[in-house]
Parts: C-alpha cells; structure tokens; sequence
C-alpha cells in the first residue's frame, strides 16, 4: 500500500508562516495510517510528494502499489492542485482512496460548491465571490459576515478578524485575502447557532458516523473554528474550542441534519469518506463546507466519531482500504 502524503514546504508560496503547521500534520498523519497498515498485515511505504512530482511518479512506478492511500492535499502548497495529484493515480492506473479529482476539484473552491449547492436547493448562508478587480458587495449595517479564502481548507487564514462588520473592515480582510492568499475571497454571512461535523463513510450505502458538536467557551470573541483553534494547542481559541461527539440532539433535527449532509455529498460526488460542517440555525442546517479530503489521522474528528460507532482506528483503515481495492478490476476497459 502506498500511503502518498504531501511534505510541508519550507516557506509557503502564499499564505502565513504558521500555516506549515497544518502542513506538517499530513506526514504524521501519513505515519499512523502506515503503522495502522501494519497491524493489519499489509506492507505499506511511505510516498511523499514535495517540490517536484517526477519522483513522485517514479516511486509509484518502482512500487506497482495494490493501491494508494491518498492523503495529497496539494501540490508545493497550491491547494488547487489537490485534484492533480488524485488524477495521477487514474493515468497510472492505480486504484487509491477516497473521492476522485472531479469531486475533490469542485468542493476545493468554496464558492463554487455554494453555487451547486443553491441551485439544488441546499441551505448554505449568504455569499458573495470577490476577485482582486471585483465591486465590494454592500452589507446590511451591522450584521457580521465572515470573510475566508476560496480555496483552502484547514481553516486556513480564519481569526476573529475574518468577521466584519462595515465597509471599512470588509475592504481591509478581502484585501488581505487577495495579497496575502492570491485568490478569490470568499465572503458569507455569519449564521449564529451550534456547529456540528458530519463523518460520511462508505459507498451506496453510504452512512453517516455519530454526528459531533463544536461547543465553544462563551469568553471567545466570536464561535468559530479559527486557524489558532483547529492547530495551535497552547491558544485560548483551540482550549476554548471543545469536540463533543455525539452531539446532544433531539432524533427529528438529527435526520434532518443528515438528510442535508447525504444529499450534499451526493452532489459533489465524494467518494469513501468525506466531513461536512454544519451550522443549525432555527432549525435549518446550514452547509458551511464539505471537505472531500479530510484529516483522518487517530486524534482528528474522523476517527473520533468512527469511535462512537463501533471502528477502531485500524478497522477504519481497513475499511476505507477496501472501498479502493473494490475498485481495482473497474479501472479499465476490458479489451
């Protein structure tokens, strides 16, 4: 089994220096899934992909891998190319884990999805895309927006200065997104409510694993999962934000969470395993993001809520493995 991962680039292209920290924890994560391989019987290899992809490819053509675990999240720390890497393993004909570069293409850029996930009738919240040459929209007086990058993930970027809630504040953080992440800035309006993950696993049947609530301490400037939050364990944002899995929810708001999340995931085409955040707001779930890639190492919210149902971290190991390896004799056509 090759377990592919990306390596943590020294400075980022674009982005904070803190951000390497996110970066970093995809080769730890690589390392449990290897040792969990282990236990399993399987023979795994560590693959990595750094600053350039031809012995990258090379490897996998020496390893003739039964399949790959696909942990990429990009390409020299270019979210965007996440779907490159997975379309890698198509042309060499490996069968690999987890949802395929389509699917991982579209829930990659944020405003795009919010696009799909309108037109089909899925609450998400207020949105505007703004480029570097785009008109600021106009926001009602005082009610707050969150302003995040379009294409990353991981919370990259996302502090208590992400809300705004005047022109002059919205100017200052879309501006920061544009020169300091280079790309579109993604600004949505702040649903308030309980925020809950949703760990989807497996493929037609597809089951949702036991839903899990963000609770945040009430001293927090705002309730979000900032960049500081998700990583940096010594902040008063990670202490003050607390994974509570399950959620404390009534059956009829639980199947409607659901309901929502599953028709979500169909729509993008996830494949295997994916996360979607919600936020419930009066009684609607509102999609904040669905990650089609999402961290499954042993500590992360995947493999908590895997817990809750029943898996331990090698059976979920071995059960995403198997969802590839039964796509091994589809890869092609017969002759």
């Amino acid at each position: 089994v090759a377990v592919c991962y990306n390596l943590a680039a020294k400075t980022p292209i674009r982005g904070e220096l803190q951000d390497r920290i996110s970066e970093a924890g995809s080769q730890s994560q690589a390392t449990a899934i290897a040792e969990a391989l282990r236990q399993l019987g399987h023979v795994p290899a560590l693959v990595p992909l750094g600053d350039e992809v031809v012995s990258f490819i090379g490897k996998l053509q020496l390893l003739r891998p039964a399949v790959a675990f696909n942990l990429c999240e990009g390409y020299r720390g270019d979210s965007s190319r996440e779907m490159h890497v997975a379309a890698i393993y198509e042309l060499l004909g490996v069968p690999y884990t987890g949802t395929a570069p389509l699917g991982l293409g579209i829930s990659q850029d944020k405003a795009l999805t919010k696009d799909l996930l309108v037109r089909h009738g899925l609450p998400t919240p207020e949105y505007y895309r703004v480029g570097p040459h785009d008109p600021l929209p106009k926001l009602p007086p005082k009610i707050p927006f969150i302003v995040k990058p379009c294409q990353e993930d991981a919370s990259l970027s996302i502090s208590t200065e992400s809300i705004v809630t005047s022109e002059v504040s919205l100017k200052k953080r879309v501006k920061y997104i544009h020169e300091r992440y280079r790309q579109d800035a993604l600004v949505e309006k702040f649903i308030p409510g309980r925020e809950f993950n949703a760990a989807i696993l497996g493929n037609a049947p597809t089951s949702i694993l036991p839903l899990s609530e963000i609770c945040f301490a009430k001293n927090l400037p705002f309730p979000i999962v900032s960049y500081a939050g998700k990583w940096q364990e010594q902040s008063a944002d990670y202490q003050g934000t607390t994974p509570v899995c399950p959620a404390k929810l009534d059956e009829k708001l639980r199947k409607r969470i659901e309901q929502v999340v599953l028709k979500s995931c169909k729509l993008l085409g996830c494949r295997d395993y994916a996360r979607v955040d919600i936020r419930l707001h009066e009684g609607t779930p509102y999609i904040l993001e669905i990650n089609a890639n999402p961290d499954i190492s042993p500590d992360a919210g995947f493999a908590r809520a895997a817990a809750c149902a029943g898996h331990d971290y090698p059976a979920l190991i071995q059960r995403i493995l198997n969802m590839a390896l039964a796509r091994k004799g589809v890869l092609h056509a017969p002759a």
